[in-house]
């Protein structure tokens, strides 16, 4: 195995990363034409068109220069516990300080409290770059983003004022703990405690497991969304009541004060991710506040885990492009072999053979694919909050509920996939350390099991979101696509085929739950990869006719129009018929599995 890659000093630290602006921008302004609805809603008329690429274009510098450089030596360095506190890895605290110094933790925030109201669909954009330059250190924002997100929706006017402009500020930062070490997804066995004080406050006791930014260096509070069972209870899920329990106390004036009794037991020894701390969380009485109703914590909970569904999303996005960005620069530069249609060279790049090429274009379309997808998905989370009419914010809000286990599943799914062909197109190369490939697998496989597992958002999205409403929300998006994307234009007929496909596997999933309480969850990982190709399928018709537009207008390159129709093209006849063998399966139903010995 030779260590010779061509003329690029390849080892170790050097994964690379630009990020995709030209292709985000490109989605933003010509495929959605987002400015135009920002526009037309008095909560987005403040963003227009120059202000979001200038936004791009720094998130993007951000994400490159400083972010990306401490990937690598984050992830051999990792956490450390000393004494009872976690030490990040050397840059990652600089590096975090730049983000919230930058206003970047409050760009979605609530104006009313310091945030700066930009819409969803520009920041997926900008989580896409952060997460691909460097996972684990952007995870630490991202959960404060979700806990903002959570706050603003649930808290009292008090508390918002008081924690909101912080955590909007980065100063503080915010966790999401719910997992205890007997209780995974089975929320309903909790046994942390929440003892009232009758001062409007409560003494929560209780250890919490997998706590991601449990405990750091990065910020001078930690605010911890605690779910616990008061005394009084009901059991199961509606006995879950929600708590603000901070690492530190406030006083009157909002400084910090008196530690809580939080700490942290220990970090977790992980596959990948290492430069976040994943914390074992000890509560031994500590000072919280409910959040919202008493017996209604689980509902305030989803706010924020539905937030970092999609989050987690585009990590497994983002790490793909990255991993596909360093592959594809090897092979260009990779000589080994000859070209099969001939050459008088000694040795060709690695892009004249076939093979190679099937394992780079599929990591581009669908990563180009998911790009435009997790832009989509973004859009209807802006309809459900800034439509003119309560039917358009209705159907957001039905759209992006549909969606987001998808985007979650699919996303985390093909970002494993995609990372492990760019890991082989560098043969040998990618097994090792220093060509930062094999990190790329250990730090996306996390995605696919964390914040609800890839099978129980396929359960989510067949069993609650389509079986349980006999398909409603499925049939309104399906009517929706099919007017999105005319048989008149690209690949109209594959794309007409794909959504009839997609009706009858939705018929199907509803008369087969109908009939067999297996069914649904025997069929979920089918259906829900089947519907993620044919929503692809659908950006890839509309993405070929923008980019030509955008490229007639001068916005864009010729060669960008021509790299869209012929990386679509590839996944119109490559990729897109899995769909026939995704729909044989699941008319399958539930027999093979039920009947089959264990």
């Amino acid at each position: 195995m030779s260590a010779h890659a061509g003329t690029r000093n390849w080892g170790i630290g050097m994964l690379s990363y630009t990020a995709p602006e030209a292709d985000l921008a490109f989605l933003l302004f010509d495929l959605f034409q987002a400015p135009e609805r920002w526009a037309s809603s008095e909560g987005t008329a403040h963003l227009d068109a120059d202000l979001a690429q200038a936004i791009l274009s720094e998130g993007g510098r951000l994400a490159s220069e400083v972010f990306s450089p401490l990937m690598q030596s984050g992830d051999a360095e990792g956490c450390h516990l000393e004494g009872g506190q976690v030490r990040t890895p050397a840059g990652f605290k600089a590096a975090y300080e730049a983000y919230a110094q930058g206003g970047w933790m409050g760009l979605a925030g609530d104006p009313a409290f310091g945030g700066q109201g930009m819409p969803k669909q520009l920041c997926v954009a900008l989580e896409e770059m952060f997460f691909a330059a460097n996972a684990s250190l952007y995870l630490y924002p991202a959960l404060s983003a979700g806990a903002c997100v959570l706050l603003a929706a649930h808290g009292s006017e008090a508390q918002k004022a008081q924690w909101l402009p912080p955590l909007y500020e980065g100063r503080f930062s915010g966790t999401m703990c719910l997992t205890e070490p007997h209780a995974g997804s089975d929320l309903s066995l909790l046994r942390t405690r929440a003892e009232p004080q009758g001062d409007g406050s409560f003494c929560v006791s209780g250890s919490k497991i997998f706590i991601t930014g449990g405990e750091h260096d990065l910020t001078e509070n930690i605010v911890h969304f605690v779910l616990a069972r008061t005394p009084d209870a009901p059991p199961g899920n509606r006995g879950l009541s929600l708590f603000l329990v901070p690492k530190f106390l406030l006083t009157d004036e909002g400084t910090l004060g008196d530690r809580n009794a939080v700490a942290v037991g220990s970090i977790e020894h992980k596959m990948g991710i290492k430069g976040s701390a994943t914390c074992v969380m000890n509560f031994d009485g500590a000072r919280g506040w409910l959040v919202g109703d008493e017996g209604r914590g689980l509902a305030a909970m989803f706010t924020m885990m539905n937030y970092e569904r999609l989050s987690i999303g585009l990590q497994g996005l983002g790490t793909a492009d990255l991993a596909f960005q360093n592959a594809l620069a090897y092979a260009k530069e990779r000589r080994q072999g000859r070209d099969p249609q001939g050459s008088s060279e000694e040795a060709d790049s690695l892009l004249v053979h076939p093979d190679v090429r099937r394992m780079l274009l599929t990591q581009k379309a669908f990563n180009e694919g998911g790009r435009a997808f997790a832009s989509y998905v973004a859009m209807m989370l802006d309809q459900a909050r800034y439509g003119s009419t309560a039917e358009a914010r209705a159907e957001g809000e039905a759209f992006a509920a549909f969606l987001t286990p998808i985007a979650k599943a699919f996303f985390s799914d093909r970002g494993l996939e995609c990372c492990v062909l760019a890991q082989q197109v560098l043969g040998g190369h990618g097994y090792l350390a220093e060509w930062g490939l094999e990190q790329c697998v250990r730090d996306t496989r996390i995605a696919q099991i964390y914040e609800g597992t890839n099978g129980i958002q396929a359960m989510d999205l067949a069993d609650r979101k389509t079986a349980r409403e006999q398909g409603r929300t499925a049939m309104a998006l399906l009517a929706s696509l099919r007017a999105a994307c005319p048989p008149e234009g690209p690949w109209g007929q594959e794309v007409s085929d794909a959504l009839d496909t997609f009706q009858r596997a939705t018929e199907a999933l509803v008369a087969g739950a109908a009939e067999d309480p297996t069914f649904a969850g025997a069929v979920a990982a089918d259906y829900l990869e089947l519907t993620g190709l044919v929503l692809y399928a659908c950006l890839w018709q509309r993405m070929v006719p923008a980019a030509r537009r955008a490229a007639e207008a001068g916005r864009v390159p010729t060669g960008f129009a021509d790299d869209k129709h012929s990386t679509g093209a590839f996944f119109m006849a490559k990729l897109l018929p899995k769909i026939t063998l995704l729909e044989q399966t699941l008319k399958a139903g539930s027999a093979p599995l039920m009947a089959a010995a264990l």
